[in-house]
């Protein structure tokens, strides 16, 4: 297998990565861990010595950011390139934390080995939230949210410290937990275990295999194998048609993240695992993949290569994109297959260190896929979303996958400016890259003893950017006659290296157009190893929220998406776009040309607060008129309901029930989240959500619904009135449809409310309820409710 080299042997010296970490090492020293750990201190009735910092930490998932920051810190603090001082003072707060848990388990009003930091609902009862779970209770504000994923993040957070810095109190720590985990689970009916694992529980199977690999424990190893999913893996290794869709991501991810897990650690007893999770890797990046690397709208899988549909201002939840670059790299490390190390490479770049703002190191949530949007950050002590700790994550651990090893093979992965040190070999390689702004690159040889020599090959990636490349080795002394060898996409050059060694590299970069399967006149463009991104200004950038305090941008402005080509056909076009993409000679920056616009593309990753467009439309003056009308009309229409939207609830989801704007009323109904989300009334029960409507306008309300639900009831009310009370009987073909209500402004403004939010914002919202019968539950309202303007009535 090959293997990585450790993070401490890594020092990265490009100065877009090196802010980079600094900027995140900066956050992480900013944070108080007195109140990262005062939930816990509740938990476990000890005094807390500060209040708990608010947003998500504040809430039902509370501790989760505790256990992301372990991983961060603990990778800061191995890594080369944060300095003496920041290293002590994160190594002592990673030993304060670890302390700190270990004292909360020592006196722990739960059962042996229970820790646990999320808002107390009853202090007598604090595994409570594990209790309703086992339930299928899920409303996230009065009963559980995701008590096992908050669990995995801090397990994982545990493991991460034990190992890169070898605090044993970190193991002691981790293995109280993995001894109550197994305690509880190996207790489950498998109907208890069905309910649990419909709930999103992350990797929690991957911190335990993790846990199992240092302490040997089978309860360890049993309590991980409880929460491997094998239903859903062997559905996905069948290659089963939409089989993700409406399955939310980064629940899904990280299950595959254990399965892989699985096999790393057991071998040829798990061989199956391999295949599941390379089934799903080639699945998500083939089907359900943008240009950035990153997936998922609103969090979720859609239906196989239906993508250009869905491009909206909540694409790529960033949390997806650190999970998939986690298993491409154990991917690549396994099978040596460089597709791995390609998309590692492109998602690193154009995904995650798109995520950040380099001026203060705030990360993204959402990453919009939609043209005329603008990147939105979070905030340092307010909010505590899932992605603002793995932002915590992503940037310390920068040097991780750059250089791999396998027995005297060197494999340079990535082209960043970096020096690594290989102590077994003697030998120090010095990379010097002008990537992306030009194509060279340099590796320098320096052993650690002058005189030596040392035998070795180094395997250069050719990346599947490059339209060409150039290779020259330049020894210190005399010349080489060999040849670089090509093989499985790498160069290899074996030979004996000394002292001063160099291998000059040159890569051919040209712009390349990149397209979307639902859609033949979509394009986006690359230029080497970066995204291009054309630039639309900052003009009236209005933030907005949704779900549990995520922060969006609201309103799309550009002038006009469609791209008309002025000779020629969109083929012809495409086929020679590098030609009309004219690069600045100063900067890495491109202006389109022969359009009937002239817009100004330059790397996305480098973009922090300005609108921009990624996927553009192309037309021209081809015979197919008429063709080409309807489907701008279709595309036209869809953008009109696009813009008309003025709120959207998944019911199933708590995080975008119970915020604060939709404030869910429940009166008896039942969630679900496991294969998509939905949420029906029980027996006499019934739910209301509040969502935000335009006063004086008329109104749709679109629902959807599954076939499989004919036969059942529901009934649907905006303010007191029923506007919907039928028995489903569906007879199209396809397993979900769309049911749109019209709400006509009287009967919305009879109900309207208006409220005035915490923050002082205004929002008008309407009572949208849904009831069932006397003795059957109701039909499930499935995957989104949206509530539009009528623009069906729209010039």
């Amino acid at each position: 297998m090959i293997k990585p080299y450790r993070q401490s042997q890594v020092r990265v010296t490009d100065a877009y990565f090196s802010n980079s970490c600094i900027k995140d090492v900066a956050y992480l020293k900013s944070i108080d861990t007195d109140r990262l750990l005062a939930g816990f201190y509740e938990t476990a009735g000890l005094p807390m010595k500060k209040e708990r910092y608010g947003g998500w930490e504040s809430m039902l998932i509370g501790g989760h950011t505790l256990g992301h920051y372990l991983t961060a810190a603990a990778q800061g603090y191995v890594n080369p390139g944060v300095d003496k001082e920041d290293k002590d003072v994160l190594y002592k707060k990673i030993t304060d934390l670890i302390d700190g848990l270990l004292e909360c388990q020592a006196a722990s009003k739960g059962k042996p080995g229970f820790v646990f930091g999320a808002k107390i609902m009853d202090p007598s009862n604090v595994e409570l939230q594990f209790d309703h779970v086992e339930f299928g209770r899920t409303n996230i504000i009065t009963e559980s949210w995701v008590p096992w994923y908050t669990l995995h993040k801090l397990l994982d957070g545990i493991m991460c410290v034990y190992e890169l810095t070898g605090y044993e109190n970190a193991l002691k720590l981790g293995s109280g937990i993995g001894d109550w985990a197994y305690a509880r689970c190996s207790k489950w009916s498998e109907e208890t275990r069905t309910h649990v694992l419909g709930i999103e529980y992350g990797g929690i199977n991957d911190a335990l295999y993790e846990l199992y690999k240092n302490t040997g424990k089978k309860e360890h190893l049993d309590a991980a194998h409880v929460f491997d999913e094998e239903t859903l893996f062997k559905k996905v290794y069948s290659g089963e048609k939409n089989v993700l869709n409406n399955h939310h991501a980064n629940t899904t991810i990280p299950k595959f993240l254990g399965a892989l897990n699985r096999y790393m650690i057991l071998g040829d007893e798990a061989s199956e695992y391999l295949e599941y999770v390379k089934a799903f890797w080639d699945m998500v990046v083939e089907r359900h993949t943008y240009i950035t690397g990153g997936n998922s709208e609103w969090e979720h899988f859609g239906e196989d290569n239906v993508l250009d549909t869905e491009r909206t201002n909540c694409n790529n939840e960033t949390c997806n994109t650190h999970n998939m670059l986690k298993m491409s790299r154990k991917l690549f490390m396994i099978t040596g297959d460089k597709k791995y190390a390609d998309y590692y490479e492109n998602t690193l770049i154009n995904a995650i260190l798109s995520s950040q703002n380099p001026d203060d190191g705030m990360t993204m949530y959402f990453q919009p896929m939609a043209t005329g949007y603008y990147k939105v950050y979070g905030t340092p002590f307010d909010k505590f979303w899932c992605c603002t700790g793995t932002g915590m994550e992503n940037f310390t651990k920068l040097n991780d996958s750059i250089y791999f090893k396998q027995d005297n093979n060197i494999y340079v992965n990535m082209f960043v400016s970096s020096v690594l040190e290989d102590t077994e070999l003697g030998l120090e390689l010095i990379q010097q890259s002008s990537l992306p702004d030009a194509g060279s690159c340099t590796l320098s040889v320096k052993l650690a003893d002058k005189e030596a020599a040392v035998e070795a090959a180094v395997c250069i990636r050719i990346p599947d950017w490059a339209t060409g490349y150039k290779l020259k080795v330049e020894p210190a002394k005399g010349s080489w006659s060999g040849e670089p060898v090509s093989e499985n996409g790498y160069m290899e050059i074996r030979r004996i290296w000394k002292d001063g060694d160099k291998v000059e590299l040159g890569f051919d970069m040209k712009v390349k157009a990149c397209g979307l399967p639902d859609c033949d006149s979509v394009f986006a463009f690359r230029y080497g190893p970066v995204v291009l991104s054309a630039d639309l200004g900052c003009e009236d950038m209005q933030d907005g929220s949704t779900g549990v305090i995520v922060t969006i941008p609201t309103n799309k402005l550009v002038k006009n998406e469609y791209i008309k080509v002025n000779e020629g056909t969109v083929e012809e076009f495409i086929r020679d776009i590098n030609s009309h993409f004219e690069k600045d000679p100063d900067e890495l920056k491109f202006v389109l040309k022969d359009t009937d616009q002239e817009l100004v593309f330059g790397p996305h990753y480098r973009k922090k607060r300005e609108r921009y467009g990624i996927y553009w439309y192309f037309t021209d003056s081809s015979a197919d008129e008429a063709g080409r009308e309807e489907e701008r009309k279709r595309r036209e229409l869809e953008e009109k309901r696009r813009v008309n939207i003025l709120d959207v609830v998944q019911p199933g989801y708590g995080q975008y029930e119970v915020d604060e704007l939709h404030a869910m009323e429940d009166n008896g109904s039942t969630g679900i989240t496991n294969n998509g989300t939905s949420r029906s009334a029980d027996p006499g029960g019934g739910f209301v959500y509040h969502m935000k409507a335009a006063a004086g306008e008329d109104m749709l309300l679109e629902l959807h619904f599954l076939r499989e639900d004919n036969g059942k009831t529901i009934r649907v009310f905006a303010g007191e009135e029923v506007i919907y009370d039928k028995r489903l009987h569906y007879i199209g073909s396809e397993e979900e449809y769309v049911v749109l209500l019209p709400i006509s402004k009287e009967l919305a403004d009879k109900y309207m409310e208006h409220r005035t939010l915490s923050d002082g914002t205004q929002a008008d919202t309407l009572p949208i309820g849904f009831k069932s019968g006397a003795w059957m539950p109701s039909a499930r309202v499935f995957g989104f409710i949206y509530l539009l303007k009528d623009y069906t009535k729209q010039q």
